[in-house]
């Protein structure tokens, strides 16, 4: 199964274009180009497993958005069809969650 690249909008203006601020073993801070807002993703396991997924090409940059996944806190976390994510690492099936949200006043 072919991975693609995380894509998440901010939770603010919907906007796509988000960065990643952080490194993983400090937070998942992510800032919105357009608005400023600053929101951590995070992910839920759905309880489905998947198999062979094979991460996307080229890689995600360090600025491009990721998550840890909520099973084994791997970073290789993907998109699979049209809005799933899935952990290449262990396989969990994931849903994306907005948290710490903070407007740019």
């Amino acid at each position: 199964m072919q991975a693609r690249k995380l894509e998440m909008a901010c939770p603010v203006c919907a906007s796509t274009e988000v960065f990643y601020t952080c490194t993983p073993d400090c937070c998942f801070n992510h800032v919105c180009n357009n608005c400023g807002a600053t929101f951590e993703p995070a992910t839920t396991a759905t309880g489905r497993q998947v198999s062979g997924i094979t991460a996307p090409h080229p890689l995600p940059e360090a600025s491009d958005p990721t998550v840890g996944c909520a099973k084994c806190y791997g970073t290789a976390v993907y998109m699979i069809g049209e809005s799933e994510l899935a952990c290449a690492k262990c396989g969990s099936v994931l849903t994306l969650e907005m948290t710490e949200v903070a407007r740019n006043n």
